[in-house]
């Protein structure tokens, strides 16, 4: 008898012989069916590569992660990437649920050329507390999903806008603290804000900071530089895309023209010469504005990789009249 795959995200309802369901483009809710056997298999030993496995196998590299809801301080909407996205499902499990899946309920899909959109307006997430006490809490709201039109069948997009939460606690626990009031007080708060628990918010909101800092931190990991040596390549790369000219519209190519008899030959010579004589003066002009350019660019490079004396990350610097640079401190 032959053994199941020894492959540690392996689960399937249908038995060790069925690695993947393979209707997948007539049914893509079957996908969130996977990541939800997939969260259930989770254990406490789970480490922050078993999350990468995770987000890997059921998002795109460039995917983003969006939550939209609203707080007593007014309307939140939190967009993450995909480089962030496993850390936010382990911070869920961080903040005491034991249990995490999600139901949709008349879904409406729609197929375009490269992608599927899901649009469930019942959409659950389920989650089981265990700490601070008992609790299931049912988050409802509509999710919006966006998969790639492939085999893998990855989720490109994911918004989901929670509408309201319930806190479910069983009847068992009331009955056995009916006789104590400070438990039956405590059981009366919510344990989540909008079905979040606090760990998963507190990471929203640092998310907020580390989104923009994913340029600096893939570019200190690839290039091993400094952290002041990468914000300073960064912000000249993007002063270069600003400052840098639009790009010229391809000319079309000239028909030939026939050539006239040699009746006009001195004309043409004429013609000839003088278009030469301008060829060259255009050239030359060209060529002095080429040498300029370069030189421009190459002291507006140095100020701006060269901090000034206040510590700043460049000074300016000025052409005189007869061409020359001239520092600006």
């Amino acid at each position: 008898m032959s053994s199941a795959p020894h492959d540690p995200f392996y689960s399937s309802p249908f038995g060790p012989f069925y690695r993947r369901h393979t209707p997948y483009m007539v049914q893509p809710e079957y996908r969130i069916y996977e990541m939800n056997k997939r969260l259930q298999a989770r254990s406490e030993d789970s480490d922050n590569l078993w999350w990468d496995a995770f987000a890997t196998e059921f998002f795109e590299d460039d995917a983003t992660l969006t939550l939209s809801f609203c707080l007593e301080d007014g309307p939140k909407r939190y967009t993450i990437g995909r480089t962030l996205i496993p850390r936010y499902f382990s911070t869920v499990f961080e903040g005491g649920v034991t249990d995490l899946y999600y139901v949709l309920k008349h879904s409406k899909e729609s197929y375009h050329n490269s992608s599927i959109t899901v649009d469930c307006d019942q959409c659950t997430m389920v989650t089981q507390h265990g700490k601070p006490m008992f609790t299931k809490v049912c988050t409802e709201g509509r999710l919006i999903l966006e998969f790639t039109f492939d085999d893998l069948m990855r989720i490109k997009t994911w918004h989901f806008t929670i509408r309201q939460y319930r806190e479910l606690v069983p009847r068992s626990i009331l009955a056995m603290h009916a006789q104590d009031p400070q438990v039956l007080e405590q059981l009366s708060k919510n344990i989540t804000r909008m079905g979040l628990t606090n760990f998963t918010l507190n990471y929203l909101r640092l998310c907020v900071i580390l989104e923009p800092m994913q340029e600096l931190m893939s570019r200190h990991k690839t290039y091993n530089l400094s952290p002041r040596d990468c914000l300073k390549t960064c912000l000249f790369q993007k002063w270069q895309r600003m400052v840098a000219p639009p790009a010229e519209p391809t000319r079309q190519p000239t028909t030939k023209r026939r050539k006239r008899k040699n009746s006009t030959s001195s004309t043409s010579n004429s013609s000839a010469g003088n278009n030469a004589n301008s060829t060259n003066s255009k050239k030359k002009s060209a060529a002095a504005n080429l040498s300029l350019s370069s030189q421009e660019l190459g002291a507006l490079q140095s100020c701006s990789l060269n901090p000034g004396r206040d510590g700043a990350l460049c000074h300016s610097t000025a052409v005189t009249p007869t061409g020359q640079f001239k520092e600006k401190h």
